[in-house]
């Protein structure tokens, strides 16, 4: 018999059933039986992907709002979702602009506010097919200070006439961070927000 304290402990550190099972000498069934015996809640199969995809706990860290700047950036960085932000995606937080300035700002609110990690930053482009490739990445590199081997496959369009050049020289990047936990409180946030002022 095996004590249901090593059981909570074992599945609270992060282990799946099947490495308890390994751990305590039990095949998975019978990891099952005394999990269930013991009334020991069982993780959805989405947590425990988390888990398994962040084996150190969340890659990220909100930072507790003291200063004025801190206040003003967090509202800064809900407004940017609210506006430029795509919403439909349950499972990452993204952010898309030609602007390197909105950019910077909402760069500044993931890793200073939501204390995201640079390594969990990832970015990709969106260029006509008449922008220099390299001349676009450079300059995005430079302004966000994301290396390029963050930068996932460039959309490469069909140019087209009219003043879009005078907008978009080096073409719109898109900055992606692929938690849902984070996601999901970007999401609440911008709740509060609709509620407060709608």
């Amino acid at each position: 018999m095996i004590l249901k304290e090593k059981f909570e402990k074992l599945y609270n550190s992060g282990l799946s059933m099947m490495e308890i099972g390994k751990e305590v000498g039990r095949s998975l069934s019978g990891v099952k039986y005394w999990m269930d015996k013991y009334n020991i809640p069982r993780r959805s199969r989405g947590e425990a992907n988390y888990l398994k995809y962040n084996p150190q706990g969340d890659p990220f860290k909100i930072k507790k709002l003291k200063s004025q700047k801190d206040i003003e950036l967090f509202n800064l960085g809900i407004g940017l979702f609210l506006g430029e932000g795509t919403k439909k995606n349950k499972f990452k937080v993204v952010l898309t602009n030609s602007d390197p300035k909105i950019i910077k700002l909402f760069l500044a609110f993931l890793k200073n506010i939501c204390g995201v990690k640079e390594d969990k930053i990832k970015a990709a482009l969106n260029v006509f097919d008449d922008i220099n490739l390299q001349e676009a990445l450079n300059f995005w590199q430079k302004e966000t200070g994301i290396p390029q081997s963050r930068f996932v496959k460039t959309i490469v369009r069909k140019s087209k006439d009219g003043t879009y050049k005078n907008k978009s020289k080096y073409g719109t990047i898109t900055i992606y961070v692929s938690n849902i936990k984070l996601k999901q409180l970007i999401d609440r946030y911008c709740e509060k927000t609709f509620v407060k002022f709608c």
